[in-house]
């Protein structure tokens, strides 16, 4: 079997978002995130431990009404150490929670674009 170019490795992701000040904003309180750099207008590479996360207005993805898509289900998962305590933070800073904690692992949010998103132990 011929050898992949391509890496086994998760290098980043994308989450679509409309607005690049709001979202950067929200997301650096929720994550606790602490720089990143804004590239093309459109574009805010978050600055993160593991693969990294980009804030994308996503122009050339943009259905005939103008739209973005969005994540329907929770396919990009944070971290956390304590389920219980992130789930009251994210109560407490008035996040739209999906779900309680389920199993005593995770909890499912959604971001103010209304992409589905979790968190997990």
């Amino acid at each position: 079997m011929m050898k992949s170019p391509i890496k086994n490795k998760v290098n980043l992701v994308f989450i679509p978002v409309s607005n690049i000040e709001k979202s950067k904003e929200w997301y650096s309180k929720i994550l606790g995130i602490q720089k990143g750099e804004e590239h093309f207008d459109h574009l805010f590479v978050a600055d993160m431990d593991g693969a990294g996360m980009i804030l994308d207005t996503m122009p050339m993805w943009k259905d005939e009404n103008g739209k973005l898509p969005r994540l329907n289900f929770p396919a990009i998962q944070f971290a956390t150490d304590d389920i219980h305590d992130s789930y009251q933070f994210m109560k407490d800073n008035g996040v739209e929670l999906v779900t309680d904690v389920q199993n005593d692992q995770y909890f499912v949010f959604k971001d103010p674009d209304g992409n589905v998103l979790m968190v997990c132990k």
